[in-house]
């Protein structure tokens, strides 16, 4: 006869397992002898040894004591079940392995790999950190709200590069939120190159990405994005305004003022307040 500590080095498991067996009506605990201790017999271990092996299996506890009891056909279905509902948990924890090693990887987190290039260009250009990180973020916006038409955008994106003006609205950018926080002369740098780019691609048509007429909701949440990321962010709205535009992350021109020639041609998005 065995007594809690011996059974429990038998089956290699703890005494604190065997007592939560008792607990939970899986192991049947024994009478206490006439000094006092529970003793344990041969069936007793081999019950043990075979809870041990069925939840080193994984097993759930609470089909242990059915399997158990169940006959050689009803234990194979069980079986059966259990490593259907491993083989999930596998597949589960394999992508999570891609997803982590993907984070490790940095921005391909989220985004497809059209837009890290994008975004490694625009290190390799020279771009702040906290630029690209920006860029980053906004594109994930982007990315889940049209997630099969975003690919479709980076040739362009690429393609503006290539543009000197781009290149250098992204390096005073940079400029501006590594420096100090109180000269304006680069803001107005900036919004004047947006504003250029802003008439050149209205009057060439291309006032909208593709297929996102009238979806507001992103624009918005990227202006917003960029308002919380820097206070300044308000300034270039307050520049951009004074320029005909309603902001910068959509080619939205302002009314036309009465008694002002207006910066750019009249009109504003419907359906906005």
């Amino acid at each position: 006869m065995l007594t809690i500590g011996q059974l429990a080095a038998y089956a290699g498991v703890t005494v604190r397992a065997v007592r939560h067996y008792h607990q939970i009506g899986l192991l049947p605990e024994p009478e206490r002898d006439a000094s006092g201790y529970r003793r344990y017999g041969a069936t007793a271990v081999v019950s043990l040894i075979r809870i041990r092996t069925l939840a080193d299996a994984g097993v759930p506890l609470s089909r242990i004591g059915h399997m158990l009891e169940a006959d050689s056909a009803s234990f194979a279905e069980g079986v059966r079940r259990i490593d259907d509902r491993l083989r999930e948990e596998i597949a589960r924890l394999e992508s999570s392995r891609e997803q982590i090693a993907r984070l490790a990887a940095g921005d391909g987190l989220v985004l497809p790999p059209e837009i890290v290039s994008y975004l490694d260009r625009l290190r390799e250009l020279g771009v702040s950190e906290r630029i690209v990180e920006g860029e980053r973020d906004g594109w994930i916006l982007v990315s889940a709200r049209w997630p099969d038409r975003v690919r479709a955008f980076m040739p362009g994106k690429f393609a503006q590069l290539e543009d000197p003006r781009i290149v250098r609205l992204y390096r005073v950018l940079s400029e501006i939120i590594e420096g100090d926080p109180g000269d304006d002369r680069l803001l107005v740098e900036a919004a004047d190159i947006m504003a250029g780019l802003f008439e050149q691609a209205y009057a060439e048509g291309q006032a909208e990405f593709g297929g996102t007429v009238g979806d507001h909701l992103p624009f918005d949440l990227l202006e917003s994005l960029a308002l919380e990321a820097d206070p300044r962010a308000e300034r270039m709205l307050e520049l951009m305004r004074e320029r005909g535009w309603n902001g910068w992350t959509r080619m939205e021109r302002l009314p036309k003022r009465p008694g002002r020639p207006a910066r750019g041609p009249a009109g504003r998005r419907s359906g906005r307040r």
